[in-house]
């Protein structure tokens, strides 16, 4: 870090011992850390509030071993098809009355397929963009004419979880590999979108693994504009539904060492929110958490409300993020 209040540099160079020396750092002397190049970078006291609804849920042909919508699991997930574009308006806007910015589309899909659902999601996606809301998407994986199709729709940002390292990933999924991951980060950034990245902890990884995920994240030619970190959910009728609920601790390590490797991401508490105090959970907005999903639901799993979420920000003294604060800071 540098002295003389000068910023910590940004750097794409990071190695596998300086992630794991940060990494292992005494808990209390890494949050100090974190918390101090956050500080540099971010507007502190001030977390960005997004809501995620699933547009089309359930019956999802990969076999994501954590997840509720993959078709061979039996976990009482009913499938729907594709929501129409007014009832995505309709909760869009009423996610804005509440206090989001940002309003993400989960589709349970592998990959786009270029058909009138796919047509149906870019109307969507112009229709959340005219009410002011950032527009970010979850639709699997995506060729470089699909990014694009996005981007000129309006699209801001696109998320696509590389979920944990490259080692730990075949034990997860089987039905895509680690690179076509990668391929879809590569096309959404290419395509001029911003990249909302990260993992999930509590998969029956290992330390090693989750350092080994910050690597990949962290070493890309460009940071992921917004870097998840979620919690394992438990959801039964999956391979993982006995899996020990992760500490706030484990998370905590998570996200201030995101924080000190990418700086200027926001760096989001995602799912396990639900089962998190306001304690634990401002201990993660100490350690440069500085977002979050809202609303009683993220995909098919629970989530606090938004009153639950206003009594938090109040008493914490947090205020949420303004839309496109990055755009607007790079035309002044």
């Amino acid at each position: 870090m540098t002295q003389n209040g000068q910023k910590t540099d940004l750097r794409n160079n990071w190695s596998l011992e300086e992630i794991k020396a940060i990494y292992y750092k005494p808990v209390l002397e890494l949050i100090v850390e974190a918390a101090t190049v956050h500080k540099q970078y971010q507007a502190t006291g001030e977390v960005q509030v997004c809501t995620l609804l699933s547009v089309k849920t359930g019956g999802c042909p990969e076999d994501c071993s954590y997840c509720p919508q993959a078709a061979r699991y039996h976990t009482g997930v009913d499938v729907h098809k594709l929501l129409s574009k007014d009832q995505v308006l309709t909760s869009a806007q009423r996610a804005k009355e509440g206090g989001s910015t940002r309003f993400c589309m989960g589709a349970a899909w592998r990959e786009i397929r270029d058909n009138r659902d796919f047509d149906q999601v870019l109307e969507m996606v112009k229709g959340v963009n005219e009410l002011g809301l950032e527009v970010c998407c979850t639709l699997g994986m995506l060729n470089e004419y699909q990014a694009q199709r996005l981007k000129e729709a309006g699209l801001y940002a696109y998320n696509h979880n590389l979920d944990t390292s490259e080692e730990h990933y075949d034990k997860i999924i089987t039905t895509r590999t680690y690179n076509d991951r990668l391929d879809t980060l590569e096309h959404v950034r290419e395509a001029g979108i911003s990249v909302c990245s990260g993992g999930i902890i509590g998969l029956g990884e290992t330390d090693e693994d989750r350092i080994g995920m910050l690597h990949t994240l962290s070493t890309l030619p460009q940071h992921p504009e917004s870097v998840p970190v979620n919690a394992l959910v438990p959801v039964k009728g999956t391979p993982l539904a006995e899996q020990p609920r992760v500490s706030v601790w484990e998370m905590v390590r998570m996200i201030a060492t995101a924080r000190i490797l990418m700086p200027q991401a926001m760096v989001r508490l995602s799912a396990g929110r639900e089962q998190m105090s306001v304690t634990e959970q401002a201990l993660c907005f100490l350690a440069g958490a500085n977002s979050i999903f809202t609303g009683e639901k993220l995909l098919t799993t629970p989530n606090p409300d938004f009153d639950t979420d206003k009594a938090m920000f109040e008493l914490l003294g947090l205020q949420p993020r303004q839309s496109f604060k990055e755009v607007a800071a790079e035309t002044c």
